[in-house]
């Protein structure tokens, strides 16, 4: 049955994006990185290959991730379809070369090299400006026969001092002891870490699928909070589509504090963003920000054989984002979340030769108003709900737009007879340029911005055809679970 988020290949075009999960298939290699650290794993894991991201607007380009000429697409009809090459990387270190690739923190080194350097050279600094200091109150005091001393000290330390609220110190100290550290292990024995946070009093722990998703079948998991109480958990509920995992603890204790949702729709660029996760395995670090943009369409996968992609209407911000920080709460200058931290842009090649690539200022949050429905409907049933227009199309570049192929999923119709595209009046062939106000130019800002509703949501999409530019209202379908 043809689905929204899917799409078909056309020459190296990626792989088709359904319009709701159909069933999933292995996703080759992405050029993005996830954003949760990992420990060293059992065995040699293969290190990215791919080519430089493409920077700005995290687009979903054509070919192999590793530059080479694009392998045949899987079967249409499968999904979600594998993530295009150069698109945002996983913010975590889960399984696989792209946000998957394993990461052996380097041995302490020793004092000399640049870093000890600049640190020699502030020390001569404080030394000079301690003896001019002193030679200067010599000469003013020369003529003084007091002998008494003269040290001056701090009314405070400054342990002692009091962050006002809303400070960045502040809003740290209220949020840190909420966040946890996630370690999540295959039953093989591989897998990695990454950050989640706790969403109410009952244990329940919201993070990226991508996280915890070694442990889904038969593997363990493991939350430690700051003050290093750590408890086994189990995976309630994942959707691959949108990233999004909730766990819960066992034995949770009667304490926790739940932290508080913001909402993500009132967010504007230039807002303050304070970041919290587990850097390269740096639990409890603390980063901050603004949001830099809005609404950006990014398609991301863990680059593993069996990596399913997920696609995300994203909050940009250049808080400072890491393999290690995926799953971990953004949060504004109230201290509220406003979204989880996914994934990366980055334009190296890896850190230390570990495949796995660092910050530069390019993040990508999933918001919150759409994981907090998320997360309640897995609580719930366990099983993800995604919202479809029941139409194919194509994730190739240079369309202006989500193009609706001429052909849907396994030889099938392009757009499903009865379905709310073709009850819209929706044609193969037609370009979608809007989704209501929102502009759309490729199919995975389609998919990403369709699973921003709810099913029974009706939207106005403005699409064109032979030239010409129609607008029609498509209620939203759905569909249920990933496969």
């Amino acid at each position: 049955m043809s689905t929204e988020n899917e799409g078909t290949n056309e020459g190296n075009a990626v792989p088709p994006a359904p319009s709701a999960p159909p069933v999933p298939v292995d996703a080759p290699a992405a050029s993005t990185h996830p954003e949760h650290g990992v420990p060293p794993r059992t065995g040699p894991r293969p290190e990215s290959q791919e080519g430089d991201p493409t920077a700005g607007l995290p687009p979903v380009p054509s070919g192999a991730p590793d530059g080479t000429s694009a392998a045949p697409g899987p079967e249409t009809g499968a999904w979600p379809p594998p993530p295009p090459p150069a698109t945002p990387a996983y913010a975590n270190g889960g399984s696989g070369a792209g946000w998957g690739s394993t990461y052996q923190q380097p041995a302490p080194k020793s004092g000399g090299g640049r870093g000890g350097l600049i640190a020699a050279v502030l020390v001569a600094a404080l030394v000079a400006g301690g003896v001019g200091g002193g030679i200067g109150y010599w000469a003013a005091d020369s003529n003084d026969t007091s002998t008494g001393s003269t040290t001056v000290s701090a009314s405070q330390s400054g342990g002692d001092l009091k962050r006002d609220a809303g400070t960045v110190a502040a809003i740290a100290n209220q949020a840190l002891p909420s966040t946890v550290t996630i370690e999540a292990e295959s039953g093989s024995g591989e897998g990695g870490t990454g950050t989640g946070f706790v969403f109410d009093k009952q244990g329940h722990i919201l993070t990226n699928n991508h996280v915890v998703a070694e442990a889904v079948d038969g593997g363990k998991l493991s939350a430690t909070f700051p003050d290093g109480k750590k408890y086994d958990a189990e995976v309630v509920g994942n959707a691959q589509g949108y990233d999004v995992a909730v766990i819960k603890l066992d034995n949770a204790p009667a304490d926790l504090k739940p932290l508080p949702l913001g909402d993500s729709e009132k967010v504007t660029v230039g807002d303050s963003t304070i970041a919290i996760g587990a850097p390269f395995g740096l639990s409890n670090t603390v980063t901050t920000g603004i949001i830099s943009a809005k609404n950006r369409p990014v398609a991301s996968s863990d680059g593993s054989s069996s990596g399913k992609a997920s696609y995300m209407s994203a909050l940009q911000t250049d808080a400072s984002i890491n393999p290690g920080n995926s799953g971990g709460p953004l949060l504004d200058a109230n201290g509220s979340v406003i979204g989880i931290n996914s994934a990366i842009q980055s334009a190296s090649n890896g850190l230390g030769g570990t495949g796995q690539s660092g910050s530069i200022g390019l993040g990508f949050a999933i918001p919150i108003n759409q994981a907090k429905n998320v997360a309640q409907q897995l609580i719930r049933t366990g099983k993800p709900v995604y919202p479809v227009i029941g139409a194919s199309v194509s994730l190739e570049e240079g369309t202006g737009g989500a193009r609706i192929t001429e052909e849907g999923a396994g030889g099938a119709d392009a757009v499903e007879q009865g379905g709310p595209a073709d009850k819209a009046g929706l044609k193969p062939g037609d370009v979608i340029t809007k989704i209501d106000d929102t502009a759309i130019d490729s199919g995975p800002a389609l998919i990403g911005e369709i699973w921003t509703h709810q099913p029974g949501d009706t939207v106005t999409l403005t699409y064109t055809r032979d030239g010409k530019t129609n607008t029609t209202e498509v209620t939203l379908g759905e569909r249920e679970g990933d496969s």
